[in-house]
């Protein structure tokens, strides 16, 4: 049951309007600001928390509030609240009506996410996560994965946004290695060794399992998570992208299977390297086409439970009530509206892209 009920009142300045969702040690909700608008407010369980063990829980709001970048999640406020006699941290970030990659991927059905799509998400993730590998010494994320990517739009359109810094470490300054923790799916095999050791190169290999999905709507490798960290390996390569999806090509098979190197020398160290390759990426087909049919029969699987197939009636109601915020001038909860319409009927992205763009310009179309 959520600590708290849509209505709730926070310090005279926030009030709680649903709840999105929660992990292992925090809720998160949607809330709304007195002055700010819409946020969303991650607050933890745990209950009757001393104030030292709070601000100890806080390590990923202050992280996140010295990183400063349009492709990393903002926070904005981090305090105390009481509920039912005990303390709860919490700390506020942007919303993202548009929810994370997965359901993204998700929206768009049976049918691939588009390839040059696929290549401006991942870039964009890649110039966030450029500013932690560029420190010294690096900070590595640690947990990499759609669920930790939220999509959404904003003036300039579609934007992507690295979140849940919660695992976030800095590396040995003279091993350039942290101890490895986070999702078994998204990690490479050097951290399923005795050492359990996680670098940059291992922030890429997630990345690099995350660009797979999106291209080919499988994963790479099938990681038993009843083994936990005891895994021994990962066998065989997987196939190419290009395999799998006609829109992929000989180029961007190389890009991946740099990402995916099984040996983590081999691999790119750090996302300022990924960033440059897909930069330079040449979407043009390969001479002689990588796969010899032009349709491709694949399937997909979400990665987490809960995740919705595409509902049409409720894509148009969701639209529909947007249109009626537009007209009456609330622009803002308009876009927000419309991109939670977006996730459940792929063909509105086509129709209202554009418009979402000019409602977060304060333009009214």
């Amino acid at each position: 049951m959520a600590l708290l009920e849509p209505g709730t009142q926070i310090r005279d300045t926030y009030e709680v309007e649903r709840f999105l969702g929660e992990g292992a040690f925090a809720e998160v909700y949607r809330v709304k600001h007195r002055f700010l608008g819409r946020q969303a407010m991650k607050l933890f369980k745990v209950p009757g928390m001393q104030i030292s063990e709070i601000e100890e829980m806080m390590g990923e709001a202050i992280i996140l509030s010295k990183i400063g970048h349009p492709n990393i999640v903002r926070v904005f406020d981090a305090n105390v609240i009481e509920v039912e006699g005990a303390n709860h941290g919490y700390f506020t970030m942007e919303n993202v009506a548009g929810g994370s990659l997965e359901h993204f991927w998700h929206s768009y059905g049976l049918e691939f996410v588009p390839v040059d799509t696929s290549i401006n998400i991942i870039c964009q993730v890649c110039r966030g996560l450029c500013l932690a590998h560029d420190e010294s010494p690096p900070m590595i994320h640690r947990d990499i994965k759609p669920q930790n990517i939220l999509v959404g739009y904003d003036a300039s359109g579609l934007r992507a946004r690295l979140s849940d810094f919660g695992l976030a470490k800095s590396v040995n300054p003279l091993t350039l290695l942290a101890t490895g923790a986070g999702t078994l799916a998204f990690k490479p095999p050097e951290v399923f060794s005795m050492d359990r050791g996680d670098s940059p190169a291992a922030d890429m290999w997630a990345l690099g399992v995350t660009l797979y999905w999106l291209l080919t709507d499988e994963m790479p490798y099938n990681v038993d998570p009843t083994l936990g960290w005891n895994q021994k390996g990962l066998q065989g390569a997987p196939k190419t992208p290009s395999s799998l999806n006609p829109d992929a090509n000989l180029a961007l098979d190389r890009i991946v299977a740099k990402a995916l190197a099984p040996e983590p020398e081999d691999r790119y160290q750090t996302a300022r390297q990924m960033l440059e390759d897909l930069q330079a990426w040449d979407p043009k087909p390969d001479a002689i086409p990588a796969t010899t049919s032009t349709e491709v029969s694949h399937s997909k699987t979400t990665l987490s439970p809960g995740i919705s197939s595409n509902n049409p009636d409720k894509g148009k109601r969701l639209a529909n009530e947007a249109l009626q915020f537009k007209s009456n001038g609330r622009l803002a909860d308009a876009a927000d509206l419309m991109e939670e319409a977006f996730n459940e009927w792929p063909e509105l992205r086509h129709r209202y892209e554009s418009h979402v763009g000019l409602w977060r310009n304060g333009i009214s179309m």
